[in-house]
């Protein structure tokens, strides 16, 4: 009694189980239901009903429904039909990539025709097919045996069979003798028979002489169809099937294919022997044929209406995410854009049935840790590139070769971030460099050089017989901008007579390099606005650089989507739906988690591969991709973080980006660094180019090693050790350093023009902390930005040279004359107060490094030599010629005596 119950609710569970397996899968198979008004039903069975009706036709799109429509009207057609199809036929003809040839088709569907039907029902086709034995077959048998027995007892009294007295006396007590008789007989006759038929089926392909084969060559050339038409007729004769159904025949683009079968029909419905008539019904595209010809070859054609198209995806894809009660984790806006790509509804069923059976395996620990998005997109891309989809695996195809651009894309996008840095600092050098304070002093400077060439007594001047303006109001006018800018101008006297004045080259005499309105533009570049502005686009672009490396994938192929234009053309007429799914982020470097059961919390084939190499002892590159940098550091030895091995961007990642999880480890790892840092340069190298971690790096090698920054100043080869140092170490670490390291501020003062040209992003203002003293100002012309600031801050040794660099450079000024023969009241003449300050601080080296160098320094004004007699830090000897060589020049008889007198006390 308990098995009865058990087996009871056992069988319940069970059909429970199979309810539940059906609402998360659905087949692929043609519904009954495409056609649930009837139209099409009652349409093609008012074309199989008439008479005059031989070809149908059933068009429509690929996935419209063509065949569910067929199945539906096949529930209420109720004669025999033969279906023959092709669509298993197309994917081996065409993997060879190959185009497939008439013969091939026609070949097709012969055997689907004759091998279709029974072959009891076609003995005498020259198509001979393995027979089943029937249940007749024992019977059959069991006769075999009597009749060979029979004719055996036959041929024993074959005598008495000649002479005639084996079939006497004439009565039924004779009756053995007939019935052996009467089975030997039948048996011979049977046998006869059955070899005349199959006489019938024999046919003479070719002679062959042991190795030599002739054949016709028309065999090889000639429709396999015409060839074996008889066979056709006979099959037709012999079944009973008056409808054949034929789809996907249209896949191959070959219309002569249809005029062959077309003829067939003809054919066989003309012959006498076939007593119904047959008809074709064709399942095809719209296009198949072109012009009228379609209604030139059917009789009857019936349009399909397509179930869905890219305008009502959308709903079916709701439908189906329902199903599977993915409503709350799937985003309706990605639904509802992806859908558009998707118009067929087997495609759809069969991705959500796959999504079903890849959740089931990912998500064995009931954890929906997957982006169900990013599943769905790479079932999508799975059921659309499947081919592509295939060599991703083996790390090949178009996806795979657009994933492996991230590193020369993040390289690419870093440069392009600092040549706009570069820009708008060039834009700020320019600004900065204008003389004219603002722009009413740019129009003075033009409208005193246009006064110029006005001609003598002008008081009023105009534009285009337009209203006059005075001379003394011209620098303000609302109209000056118009003005310069004509070819002719009209100038009035006090006379009151108008003259008119070309003025077609006046810009370019005042400026030959700029406009007015070049000007007009950097001067209001220079305001405070364009400058705050310029500020915060600088801050954003670095900060963009120092996060790059760590940005999406879709974010950093977006920056470089013109260099993917060709990759996506690669997908065919679904590229659009690639790069869809690749720039909106759905298919990203995270796939392989999508892919395999390799998911969160498991070991990649990457991750595998690494771990068996480090067990070889095969030192792996710095740069190997490492999936799950956690899961490869847990299956580590501890010794291991003392070798070679640890020297993988993604496994310092890793440590470094939780050092308290990862104590023990790091510790070991900078252990490492510190006894084999000359051997390390290939990973360093490495790492400051990808790696996310850098100011940690840094700090820990710094905190580690107290050698390390004399061992980095001591190589030229580190400098990528310094640049990295001062652009990632800690504001308060680095502005220990001076203190800590003396050295290390001249260094930076000597190799700040190398160490910027390695392309490293320093932030100018922690060049201020380690307080260098540039030496060579014109060293660093190339980084524009950094220049200006360090003269701004006064981060720079007081020289010749550099004084030059400035004026020429940063402050616009192309005539160095004045600074040679009369410094200091150039220098404090030209109202800059970065620079007055920066003499102020260092006014002995400036005596020391410039005015004393300067041989021809001879013409400074009285109030400059005042000045610098008169300050506390003058020293008491040794510059008492630089007065003298002034004195000579000094018009003012008092102000030289005055001059005697300071220098005498």
């Amino acid at each position: 009694m308990r098995q009865i119950i058990a087996r009871i609710v056992n069988l319940l569970c069970r059909s429970k189980d199979a309810v539940d397996v059906q609402s998360k899968f659905i087949d692929l198979a043609p519904t009954e239901k495409a056609d649930e008004a009837g139209v099409y039903s009652n349409a093609l069975l008012y074309a199989t009903s008439n008479p005059r009706v031989s070809n149908i036709a059933l068009t429509g799109p690929y996935g419209s429904g063509k065949s569910s429509i067929i199945r539906a009207f096949l529930k209420k057609y109720r004669h025999p039909v033969l279906q023959i199809s092709l669509a298993a036929f197309l994917p081996e003809a065409t993997a060879t990539g190959g185009a497939v040839s008439k013969q091939e088709i026609e070949r097709s569907i012969l055997q689907q025709m004759l091998y279709g039907a029974d072959a009891n029902r076609l003995p005498l086709s020259r198509f001979k097919r393995i027979k089943s034995p029937n249940r007749w077959s024992i019977f059959l048998s069991l006769y075999v045996i009597i009749g060979v027995v029979a004719c055996w007892h036959l041929f024993q009294k074959r005598d008495d069979v000649i002479s005639g007295s084996f079939f006497l006396p004439l009565s039924i007590s004779n009756w053995p003798n007939f019935l052996w008789f009467a089975a030997g007989v039948s048996f011979l006759w049977l046998t006869a028979y059955h070899f005349y038929k199959v006489s019938f089926g024999l046919s003479l392909k070719s002679i062959s002489l042991r190795d030599i084969e002739i054949t016709p060559v028309a065999a090889s050339q000639e429709s396999i169809l015409n060839r074996h038409l008889d066979e056709i007729i006979y099959f037709f004769q012999s079944t009973k099937y008056d409808l054949v159904i034929i789809e996907d025949l249209d896949r191959f683009n070959n219309s002569e294919i249809f005029v062959t079968l077309r003829e067939i029909n003809s054919i066989v419905n003309a012959n006498s022997g076939v007593k119904r008539p047959i008809r074709f019904l064709y399942a095809l595209r719209d296009d198949m044929f072109v012009n009228t010809d379609r209604t030139k070859f059917f009789e009857f054609i019936v349009p399909v209406i397509p179930v869905i198209n890219s305008s009502n995806s959308i709903d079916k894809v709701l439908e189906q995410g329902k199903r599977l009660s993915l409503d709350s984790r799937l985003d309706r806006q990605f639904l509802r854009e992806v859908s558009r790509y998707l118009n067929d509804l087997r495609l759809i069923q069969n991705i959500f049935n796959e999504y079903a059976i890849y959740v089931a395996n990912l998500e064995t620990d009931g954890d929906n840790v997957l982006d169900a998005n990013k599943l769905l997109a790479v079932l999508i891309y799975k059921n659309v590139f499947p081919s592509d989809f295939e060599n991703l695996h083996r790390g090949k195809g178009n996806l795979a070769r657009i994933l492996g651009k991230r590193d020369e894309f993040i390289v690419r996008g870093e440069a392009e971030y600092k040549a706009t840095i570069e820009r708008i600092e060039h834009e700020i050098d320019i600004a900065e460099r204008q003389v004219p304070a603002d722009l009413l002093d740019l129009r003075r400077i033009y409208a005193m050089a246009l006064f110029e060439k006005m001609p003598a007594q002008t008081t009023h001047i105009g534009q285009n017989g337009q209203s006059l303006i005075e001379i003394s109001n011209l620098a303000g006018s609302e109209n000056f901008d118009q003005i310069i800018s004509s070819q002719v101008i009209t100038c009035r006297n006090i006379n009151g007579y108008n003259q008119n004045i070309n003025i077609s080259s006046f810009q370019s005499e005042v400026d030959s390099r700029r406009t007015f309105a070049q000007r007009k533009e950097e001067i209001e570049q220079r305001a405070p606005e364009f400058k705050s502005s310029a500020s915060r686009r600088l801050r954003a672009l670095r900060e963009k650089i120092a996060t790059l490396r760590s940005a999406k994938f879709n974010e950093i192929v977006r920056l470089n989507a013109k260099e993917l234009s060709d990759l996506f053309g690669a997908f065919d007429e679904n590229g659009e739906l690639a790069s869809f799914l690749i720039m909106e982020g759905f298919i990203d470097d995270t796939y392989y988690q999508y892919t395999s059961l390799f998911h969160a919390g498991r070991l990649s084939p990457n991750d595998n591969k690494f771990l068996i190499q480090i067990r070889g002892f095969i030192n792996p590159d710095p740069d190997f991709l490492i999936d799950n940098a956690k899961e490869v550091v847990a299956a580590m030895r501890g010794e291991d973080f003392r070798q070679h091995y640890v020297l993988n961007v993604k496994i310092v990642d890793c440590l470094l980006g939780d050092e308290v999880a990862y104590a023990d480890q790091c510790a070991k790892m900078f252990e490492y660094f510190t006894s084999e840092f000359e051997n390390c340069g290939a990973f360093f190298t490495s790492y400051y180019t990808a790696g996310k971690e850098v100011p940690k790096l840094v700090a820990g090698l710094q905190a580690a090693w107290p050698h390390f920054i004399p061992a980095v100043l001591a190589n030229p080869e580190h400098l990528p050790h310094v640049g990295q140092t001062i652009a990632h170490l800690s504001e308060l670490a680095l502005k220990a350093l001076p203190a800590a390291y003396p050295e290390i501020s001249p260094f930076v003062s000597k190799k700040l023009a190398q160490i910027l040209a390695l392309g490293i992003n320093i932030d100018p203002s922690r060049l201020k902390v380690l307080g260098i003293e540039l030496e060579d100002l014109k060293s660093i012309e190339g980084f524009p930005g950094i220049a200006r600031f360090l003269f701004e801050e006064g981060c720079y040794a007081l020289s010749v040279e550099n004084l030059e660099f400035i004026f020429q450079m940063v402050l616009g000024v192309g005539d160095l004359e004045p600074l040679r023969i009369r410094n200091y009241t150039t220098v404090t003449g030209i109202g800059n107060a970065a620079l007055s300050s920066r003499i102020e601080r260092g006014f002995v080296n400036y005596l020391k490094n410039v005015l004393l160098r300067l041989k021809d320094n001879s013409r400074e004004s009285v109030a400059a030599i005042l000045s610098t007699i008169g300050r506390e830090d003058w020293p008491a000897a040794g510059f008492v010629d630089i007065e003298i060589r002034c004195l000579t020049e000094l018009e003012s008889g008092n102000a030289t005596k005055e001059i005697q007198s300071r220098v005498q006390a």
